[in-house]
C-alpha cells in the first residue's frame, strides 16, 4: 500500500488548522475589546466588601462605572473618603469626601418594654417569623430579633440583646447589607454629624402603643411643638425627623413622655 494516498489528506487538514490558527490570532486583533487599566487599578483600591451600598452590583460593576459611566469617586461607604481620594487620584479628578454614616434600629421594643404575643420556636429567622402572624411581637412594627442582620454583616457590628438588634457605631461601615435582609424595614442610614433618632416605627395609635410597648412613639405631637427649628413633624402617630433641618439641640428628646427619642449616646 503506498504511504502517498495519506499524505494529501494529512497536509490538507494541518492546512486548514494552521489557516483556522492564523484567521483566530488575526480575529482576536482586530476584535479585542480594549480594558481601561484604571478599572483594575481602581478596582485594586476598593475594599472588595462587595456590599452593593455605591448603587453597583460589586466593586467591579463599581470600579467600571466610574471609567466608564462617569460616576462619583466618592460612593464607597465602607472605604470611607481616604478610598474616594485614591480613587479620585487614578481618575485624575478631584476628591470629594464621603459623608460618614452610622445604621440605625428604628425600635426599642427590647424584652423589657415591649409585649410579646407567644413564644415563638419555629425557624430562627426574623423573615420565617414574620410569615407566622407577624412574628412574637404584640407590635407588627418592632424589631423580631431573631438576627438575620446580624448573619449578614462582616463587620460583626449587629448582636442581639435583650431580643432586638444592638448595633455598635464603632464597627459599622454602612454598607446597608442589613437594611436590605430586614422585613420590617427598620434600619436605616443617618448622618454620624446627627445626634438623635426616633426609635421607634410604629403607626398604631396612642392607645394601642402604651398597650403594647413602653418605649413607643404614640404620635402626641410635642417633639413637633418644641422643634424651634420645625425639624421633626408626627404623621401618622410617628416622629419624623428631617435631618437637613435639625442642629442637635437635643429638645425633642428631653420632651417625649415615653423616650422614643433618643440620643446616638444612649444605649437600649
Amino acid at each position: 500500500m503506498r504511504l502517498e494516498i495519506y499524505y494529501i489528506p494529512v497536509a490538507l487538514f494541518a492546512g486548514i488548522g494552521l489557516l483556522a490558527a492564523i484567521l483566530l490570532i488575526i480575529a482576536s486583533k482586530l476584535f479585542a475589546v480594549k480594558t481601561d487599566e484604571r478599572i483594575s487599578e481602581i478596582e485594586e483600591i476598593l475594599p472588595h466588601a462587595n456590599c452593593g451600598a455605591c448603587g453597583y452590583a460589586g466593586c467591579a460593576d463599581y470600579a467600571a462605572a466610574v471609567v466608564n459611566g462617569g460616576a462619583a469617586t466618592n460612593l464607597c461607604k465602607p472605604g470611607g473618603t481616604e478610598t474616594a481620594e485614591k480613587v479620585a487620584a487614578v481618575m485624575g479628578t478631584k476628591a470629594e469626601a464621603v459623608r460618614p454614616e452610622v445604621m440605625v434600629l428604628r425600635c426599642r421594643g427590647n424584652c423589657n418594654a415591649a409585649v410579646r404575643k407567644y413564644e415563638y420556636d419555629g425557624i430562627q429567622s426574623c423573615a420565617a417569623a414574620q410569615h407566622f402572624f407577624g412574628g412574637s411581637n404584640a407590635c407588627a412594627y418592632g424589631c423580631i430579633g431573631l438576627g438575620d442582620c446580624v448573619k449578614v454583616c462582616d463587620q460583626n457590628a449587629i448582636r442581639i440583646v435583650n431580643g432586638i438588634a444592638d448595633i455598635q457605631p464603632g464597627l459599622c461601615v454602612a454598607c446597608g447589607k442589613c437594611a436590605q435582609v430586614c422585613p420590617n424595614q427598620l434600619l436605616a442610614l443617618r448622618g454620624t454629624d446627627k445626634h438623635y433618632d426616633v426609635r421607634c416605627s410604629s403607626h398604631d395609635n396612642g392607645k394601642t402603643t402604651k398597650l403594647i410597648c413602653n418605649t413607643g412613639c404614640i404620635g402626641c405631637k410635642i417633639c413637633e411643638r418644641k422643634c424651634l427649628r420645625h425639624a421633626i413633624t408626627v404623621t401618622n402617630f410617628l416622629a419624623v425627623i428631617d435631618y437637613n433641618k435639625c442642629e442637635n439641640c437635643g429638645v425633642c428628646r428631653e420632651n417625649c413622655p415615653t423616650g422614643a427619642i433618643v440620643c446616638c449616646e444612649d444605649t437600649n
